[in-house]
């Protein structure tokens, strides 16, 4: 494998990790319908420790706009609920002793749009780490030619794959951006 193939090999798997990362960040913004990736970012203190919730209980979705969750130790009820009082979320929750039950109410147009802002926030985000990767492997690639390592055409051709990359990628981020709106938009 040649040093720019190496490059863009170690480019590309930057780049996926970025996307990937963008589609988690997504998960854990609400849309109108419940999700068990809502709560993903819940910690609980649990025995002292900071632990996140899916740890410490079940939690399910048995309806279009409730969360379930069943701590598996009963007593460690109030702590649960605590954390997602103090979570941000801006829900509430109730419990009959054995189950939290969260209920979400419908989101307002106005929460939508919102939520569309950050989705296209932590997309540009995404882009801007991308374009870093393209800097750092054209950075690379330079090195790599000064170094005699690679002809002047190499470079060039390398330089141009390089960009190739980094406008597939930019397309990927702008297809979930896109879905991700599409459902926070659903009605």
């Amino acid at each position: 494998m040649s040093n720019a193939a190496q490059t863009h090999q170690k480019l590309t798997t930057q780049m996926e990790q970025a996307v990937e990362h963008l589609k988690r960040d997504l998960a854990g913004l609400r849309t109108g319908r419940a999700s068990v990736a809502l709560l993903d970012g819940v910690r609980v203190d649990y025995y002292g420790t900071m632990t996140p919730l899916k740890q410490i209980a079940n939690i399910s979705t048995p309806e279009a706009r409730l969360i379930t969750i069943q701590p598996w130790e009963p007593q460690k009820i109030k702590e649960i609920e605590k954390a997602l009082a103090n979570s941000g979320l801006g829900i509430t929750p109730s419990n009959d002793g054995k189950i939290i039950r969260v209920p979400l109410p419908p989101l307002t147009e106005e929460r939508r749009k919102e939520l569309t802002k950050i989705c296209k926030k932590h997309g540009e985000e995404s882009k801007i780490q991308i374009r870093g990767f393209r800097r750092e492997a054209n950075e690379e690639l330079k090195k790599l030619q000064k170094d005699a390592k690679l002809t002047e055409d190499e470079l060039r051709k390398a330089e141009q794959e390089t960009q190739k990359l980094t406008d597939q990628f930019g397309q990927k981020i702008d297809d979930v951006i896109k879905k991700k709106e599409q459902e926070i938009m659903e009605v």
